[in-house]
């Protein structure tokens, strides 16, 4: 059995963390549900696990959708908005990593989705050649060591 994880999701204008997400996208993927089908779906697999506030429900709906479509391999519309991916294995230093890329995001007022990528493979293809790694929309930021607090938001604001 799987043990839930959290990950960081756009949600209308703020970035949400949401526990067994990637569970429920990976067995949506396994049962081949339909795209159409997998906003609500997505949605009830993990709405015992998580506080969705009251009408807010299709704002998650619409999110699960872009995330169910990237997973499919499908482009989906970004609108401008911040694709953050931080390379590594799953370690204290990578996800100390992630807490300080949050935390740079409320300071700077700015909401984004963070996929953490731990696959070796993975991290390979992006030519990264040290973990942990940051990605800001496609671009490496910073491979092996952490970057400083003002150097993260600077990094947002920029790209924001």
């Amino acid at each position: 059995m799987e043990t839930p994880t959290q990950r960081m999701l756009k949600i209308g204008k703020a970035s949400i963390g949401l526990i067994g997400l990637d569970i429920a996208l990976n067995k949506a993927l396994a049962e081949n549900i339909d795209v159409l089908e997998a906003p609500d779906y997505l949605f009830n697999a993990i709405k015992g696990q998580n506080y969705i506030p009251s009408g807010l429900a299709e704002t998650y709906k619409s999110a699960f959708d872009r995330e169910y479509r990237k997973l499919l391999g499908e482009e989906t519309e970004e609108d401008g908005d911040l694709i953050i991916r931080i390379f590594g294995t799953g370690c204290i230093t990578c996800n100390g990593l992630r807490d300080a890329v949050i935390n740079a995001m409320m300071e700077a007022g700015v909401a984004a989705d963070i996929d953490m990528i731990h696959d070796p493979d993975e991290i390979g293809r992006h030519g990264i050649m040290a973990t942990p790694a940051l990605m800001i929309n496609g671009i490496v930021k910073i491979a092996g060591i952490h970057p400083t607090p003002v150097q993260l938001k600077e990094w947002l604001l920029a790209q924001g």
